[in-house]
């Protein structure tokens, strides 16, 4: 396959193109980084995007209630008989 046919196909289907060599280590370094900040990217965005939507539900925050006995004393009822 020509250089210009991939080029021309990876961006039709929305693609990342980069030519590599393996045999001559051309740009496989650099196309390990690429994926790898293609990905990051992703995430960070679902992420983000899944916080946004958590913040934005208008649901109530919570509060803490305090359910000691406020005089301090705690008083133990038996709770069976034999």
């Amino acid at each position: 396959v020509s250089t210009e046919d991939a080029e021309v196909l990876a961006e039709k289907e929305s693609l990342s193109f980069l030519e590599t060599s393996a045999l001559e280590a051309f740009n496989v370094e650099k196309a390990f980084q690429t994926i790898l900040l293609d990905i990051y990217q992703i995430i960070s965005k679902k992420a983000l995007a899944a916080q946004e939507a958590a913040n934005s539900t208008g649901l109530p925050q919570g509060t803490t209630i305090n359910v000691a006995n406020l005089s301090g004393t705690v008083t133990k009822k038996a709770c069976c008989s034999n």
